[in-house]
């Protein structure tokens, strides 16, 4: 088999970038590397909510916002919350199938990684999709309100507290899962999918190995910008920057990724900042970043490609 095309993978944005690109490259080729820092227990259950928003849009089972599965009901929700439960975190009904699936064989003794495999093979997945690790990575949100699990910051509170800074408690023990360093080493190319630089790509450069995988990996590393025109597309990316005293723009995700990309794409509303992204040491390539439509989705991916150097052609199947 070729040697893979890997995506270091966030939430919604990851999700939606890898539902390109497995529109134009054979989606057997596309390993997903996906964030953890955001997995947490909901009444029991074990949630991956970064996961299970990449396996859902890769099956094309996405709800309309890009998470949960579409159409779902929330019977279970309901009846919850005629119990006294505050449903601060909304699971439907067919996305907690997922919950208890997993809960189950991780209780078993299953590794994360495996049950990911599983949840993949069931919903007729032919990427493989990864788990940075397989231990406890949580990550933490230093904030004006004290320090706050990543749910409770980003959903309970609605992102509404100024974040001062990060912490990643698991890290330290935490080991890549198996197959994560070889398709960092063996790819054809790396590509940081639109996510946040701090909980998502952050998150997973934290945890030991990786990082220096990424660094000297022989393959071309391209990254998309998560903001474009100043602002975030998606989640609270503008927000951490502003609080944590960078510039909110294309050009200030460049200066977190220096040293560890070769390209950054840019959305073309910031074509103008291309000399000082390129002065930070990596080339730039200038395109429509936007994936409102499939169509969309798969051209940004093409052209990520060929910032990589790597042909595209079209998939046997998507």
């Amino acid at each position: 088999m070729d040697a893979p095309i890997t995506v270091l993978a966030g939430g919604v944005g990851a999700a939606r970038f890898l539902r390109g690109l497995v529109q134009v490259v054979d989606p057997v080729r596309v390993t997903a590397i996906c964030n953890v820092g955001d997995d947490f227990e909901w009444n029991g259950l074990a949630v991956s909510p970064d996961i299970d928003t990449v396996l859902y849009t890769l099956a094309g089972l996405e709800g309309e916002f890009g998470w949960g599965v579409r159409g779902d009901t929330h019977t279970v929700l309901g009846e919850m919350e005629a119990l006294g439960e505050a449903p601060w975190f909304r699971i439907g009904d067919r996305d907690l199938a997922t919950h208890l699936w997993r809960t189950a064989r991780l209780r078993a003794g299953e590794p994360l990684s495996a049950v990911t495999a599983g949840l993949a093979q069931a919903r007729g997945i032919a990427s493989t999709v990864l788990p940075v690790t397989d231990e406890a990575h949580p990550t933490r949100v230093l904030t004006d309100a004290g320090e706050l699990a990543f749910q409770e910051y980003f959903v309970a509170r609605r992102a509404s507290d100024t974040v001062t800074g990060f912490r990643f408690p698991g890290a330290p023990a935490a080991r890549p899962a198996p197959g994560v360093l070889k398709a960092i080493e063996g790819a054809a190319a790396v590509l940081l999918a639109p996510s946040n630089p701090f909980v998502s790509i952050g998150a997973l450069l934290e945890v030991p190995g990786v990082r220096r995988a990424l660094k000297t990996t022989q393959a071309p590393r391209v990254a998309v910008s998560p903001i474009v025109g100043n602002a975030a597309i998606k989640g609270p990316a503008a927000d951490m920057l502003r609080a944590l005293r960078h510039e909110v723009s294309a050009l200030g995700v460049a200066r977190l990724y220096a040293g560890l990309v070769d390209c950054f794409v840019l959305d073309t509303v910031d074509a103008a900042l291309a000399p000082a992204v390129e002065a930070l040491g990596m080339r730039t390539h200038v395109t429509d970043t936007m994936m409102t439509t499939d169509a969309r989705k798969a051209e940004l991916a093409r052209e990520v490609l060929h910032a990589a150097g790597v042909a595209a052609g079209e998939a046997r199947s998507a």
